[in-house]
């Protein structure tokens, strides 16, 4: 099954806006994303119904952050995304007539449940301003030369 690389995507996007600082183009993120414009607009559509970015048409026009990174988090942004499920495992049968395959599936069930709870409170707990800190030391150590490895 393809995995679904959207809130990773975003994210990305998101983080080049803010370093631009002026509104970018759809053409111009999806370029980022290697993807089509089309998706552009529709994954920011949903971030701008909550007020995570605006945009603007014509010339100087595009897609611009509207909120402080500081308060932005990762489930923000995955909500905005219309949450989509975390994991592509699921029950084999949704309502199984067979007992055996209703104690699986409730065991699967709560386990699910349980885990997509403790990865959300996570991203709860995680802001774009995070994020773009974790980015700027990276580029620091870059440019210094320092790898993961010497870390």
């Amino acid at each position: 099954m393809k995995r679904d690389g959207r809130l990773s995507g975003v994210l990305h996007v998101v983080l080049h806006m803010a370093e631009h600082g002026a509104p970018m183009t759809s053409e111009v993120l999806a370029a980022h994303m290697q993807t089509n414009p089309v998706v552009i607009r529709r994954i920011m559509a949903g971030l701008r119904a909550q007020g995570i970015v605006t945009s603007a048409k014509g010339h100087g026009g595009g897609w611009q952050i509207a909120a402080d990174l500081e308060t932005v988090t990762l489930r923000d942004i995955y909500e905005a995304l219309g949450s989509p499920d975390f994991f592509a495992l699921g029950n084999r049968t949704e309502s199984p007539g067979c007992l055996v395959e209703q104690s699986v599936n409730a065991a699967l069930d709560g386990a699910f449940r349980e885990a997509e709870a403790l990865l959300i409170e996570r991203l709860g707990g995680i802001t774009l301003a995070q994020l773009s800190a974790d980015f700027h030391q990276r580029f620091l150590d870059h440019k210094k030369g320092v790898s993961d490895h010497d870390l």
